[in-house]
């Protein structure tokens, strides 16, 4: 295996606006990169270049030392020893469950003892080798999901693509899921670039967030370090939740900020002064003690807690989380314990 590199990747369909436009990515050898963004980011288009169903308008990408696509030519997706899970499985309804993992095995001519071997230890790692002779229409979602997962460990791929796999499963599910996905990297040792618009599943399964938008390739990161130090609003409002103050700009010029430089900005501010985007997560909110006055807009009951959508006294808008339940309308202190200069 090598490290998988993308060099100022651009996609332009001639509508207008590049669909990917100048990304460059290390993907580290044997990491677990999430692609993560909004509906219509370039995320899916980056990962079908990557695969080869996608000819790169400019720029290159490498595997190692070997160029898998450039302006000179691209590797057909077959030659690329990789592996895609589609979000809607891809498996064969007149085929076995032990026939659909084994199929790329005989594509490549491998057969007998062998075949058998590398089918019944795919089927192992993802828990499933009591259904091998079942169909797929006999299977849940997420046994069908882990089919799909075989079908790529059996071929001991250098690259996994996953294009957001989890997306036609339910809550229960998914969590599942997450878990097989983690084990099915430490087991099988490949690259894998995980395709998704919900920052949940990033933050849970990834060893790197890279969020795009329009194109573009905003941030990329750890999930702690992503969501603690976003850069940029849309970055800072893609990853968890929280609102966006904007703040005078005014003393040091730090990114995190505490309760005493909050609380100046908010109540001293001037209309014509030059401002700052601050970010502050709901966790970071406290209700009680001698804060700002505020008004419960909004309460969401969400099973271990209430979240709560709160007003100050100048409309400002906070998000928070409270233990015990408040009613809207209610009047309650906050204080800021912290808040992250975008």
């Amino acid at each position: 295996m090598a490290k998988l590199i993308l060099h100022k990747l651009c996609k332009d369909y001639g509508t207008g606006r590049p669909a990917v436009d100048d990304v460059s990515l290390d993907i580290r050898e044997g990491g677990f990169l999430a692609l993560l963004g909004p509906s219509g980011c370039g995320k899916t288009t980056v990962l079908r270049m990557i695969a080869g169903f996608e000819t790169p308008s400019d720029g290159s990408i490498l595997l190692g030392e070997r160029v898998l696509a450039d302006a000179s030519g691209v590797i057909a997706p077959e030659k690329r020893n990789m592996a895609m899970v589609f979000q809607s499985y891809a498996l064969w309804p007149h085929m076995t469950v032990a026939a659909n993992v084994g199929y790329p095995l005989k594509v490549r001519g491998i057969s007998g003892e062998r075949y058998r071997a590398k089918v019944t230890d795919a089927l192992k790692a993802v828990r499933l080798e009591a259904y091998a002779e079942r169909r797929p229409a006999d299977l849940s979602g997420g046994q069908r999901q882990r089919v799909a997962l075989a079908r790529c460990l059996v071929t001991a791929p250098d690259v996994v693509l996953l294009d957001e796999p989890l997306a036609n499963l339910d809550r229960h599910l998914r969590q599942e899921m997450e878990e097989t996905f983690r084990e099915f990297h430490a087991r099988s040792g490949a690259t894998m670039i995980y395709v998704t618009h919900d920052q949940a599943e990033a933050m849970a399964l990834a060893t790197d967030v890279a969020v795009m938008s329009e194109g573009k390739l905003l941030q990329v990161a750890p999930p702690a370090e992503i969501y603690a130090r976003p850069e940029g609003r849309l970055v800072g409002g893609l990853i968890g939740q929280g609102v966006v103050l904007s703040l005078p700009k005014r003393g040091a010029d730090r990114r995190e900020l505490g309760w005493d430089e909050i609380l100046a900005r908010l109540i001293s501010g001037q209309a014509d002064e030059p401002s700052m985007d601050v970010l502050v997560r709901p966790q970071d909110v406290v209700l009680g003690g001698d804060g700002l006055p505020a008004e419960v807009e909004g309460v969401l009951f969400e099973g271990e807690r209430y979240a709560l959508r709160l007003k100050l006294g100048d409309g400002r808008m906070l998000r928070a989380y409270s233990r015990t339940a408040c009613t809207e309308g209610e009047r309650v202190a906050v204080t800021i314990t912290a808040g992250w200069r975008l």
